[in-house]
């Protein structure tokens, strides 16, 4: 059973900048992707990372302004976002499928993705 948590959350300009974190329980075997829900859209991949080469995705919309990475020591990966635009506003949440192969091969198909954390809401004002 993986356990994720995210932190991280909050209120910023557009801009401006955050770091998302997920804390995940072995997370070293695991691709951890990173998805996010606006109201009344679908859920959509933002970026994953594989678990033991550290590949790392991104969705067309935020490459360039979003890095994820993992700290292995912590079990935790990062979600840098900076840049950020009103349009970046959703609930964030981290997951992953628990495949131990640990490849991103299930990104950004979200419901291939059976562990998620509760999420945190991103609000980025104009």
């Amino acid at each position: 059973q993986v356990h994720l948590v995210e932190s991280g959350g909050g209120l910023v300009q557009s801009g401006g900048s955050l770091r998302l974190s997920c804390a995940a329980s072995e997370s070293d075997y695991y691709a951890i992707g990173w998805f996010r829900q606006a109201p009344g859209k679908e859920r959509e991949g933002v970026s994953c990372i594989s678990a033991y080469d550290s590949i790392a995705y991104y969705a067309d919309s935020v490459k360039g302004r979003f890095t994820i990475s993992r700290d292995s020591a912590k079990n935790t990966v990062y979600l840098q976002m900076n840049n950020l635009k009103p349009e970046d506003t959703a609930v964030y949440s981290c997951a992953t499928d628990g495949k131990l192969i640990g490849t991103c091969s299930s990104w950004p198909h979200w419901d291939e993705y059976g562990y998620w954390g509760q999420g945190t809401q991103v609000t980025v004002s104009s």
